[in-house]
């Protein structure tokens, strides 16, 4: 073998191998896209179609919504915060930012149940009464079920954070929550214009 042979070059590794965890969220979240998209698309269709019972007109009111549009948006900026903190190296800034997004996150969802409630009781609308309900409940109920979801993987994150800080896992586990909770934020505004704006 000749002497130039043995010097051909090896081929260097890639330098920017994919990040598994990243390509995973946003598979994930691109089929939790096109979820909410056909229960947003049913909704539409079936505006004005209850021809008896409770109607979007007599039943829903801007108040809670707006309450609950400040609970998710500024929780959107405090997980931020979050996420920076601990880039940072700032276990306390990361466990103080998080703690006041579980907390909104929280508002939301008490929030979501006082309307149920009033609604239930004072208006009689079930998830059975008519199109409206039927509607109405799985589209805000998925969404209610995955804040609960982001809920409860911040509290993990919050418990485990300091024992894997500074290490980059923590780190990058905190940017995919992130990402998650700015995609739910992000689907309650859309469900907002469509349920509490257009759709009255």
């Amino acid at each position: 073998m000749s002497r130039a042979a043995d010097m051909t070059p090896e081929l260097a590794p890639p330098t920017h191998a994919l990040d598994r965890g990243k390509v995973g969220v946003i598979c994930f979240l691109c089929t939790e896209a096109a979820f909410f998209s056909t229960l947003i698309v049913a909704y539409i269709k079936y505006i004005g179609q209850s021809t008896e019972g409770p109607t979007p007109a007599t039943s829903l009111g801007l108040p809670l919504a707006i309450a609950n549009s400040f609970f998710l948006l500024t929780s959107s900026a405090t997980m931020a915060a979050a996420e920076h903190g601990l880039k940072r190296g700032s276990i306390a800034a990361f466990h103080r930012w998080l703690t006041v997004t579980i907390l909104l996150g929280i508002a939301f969802l008490i929030t979501t149940g006082a309307e149920w409630k009033h609604l239930i009781v004072n208006d009689g609308l079930t998830i059975g009464r008519n199109l409206f309900g039927t509607t109405y409940f799985t589209l805000l109920g998925f969404h209610a079920a995955h804040v609960t979801l982001g809920l409860t993987a911040m509290l993990i994150l919050f418990a485990t954070a300091r024992r894997i800080q500074p290490s980059v896992r923590a780190a990058g586990l905190a940017n995919l929550l992130a990402w998650y909770w700015h995609f739910v934020d992000g689907v309650w505004v859309v469900i907002f214009a469509v349920v509490y704006v257009l759709g009255r």
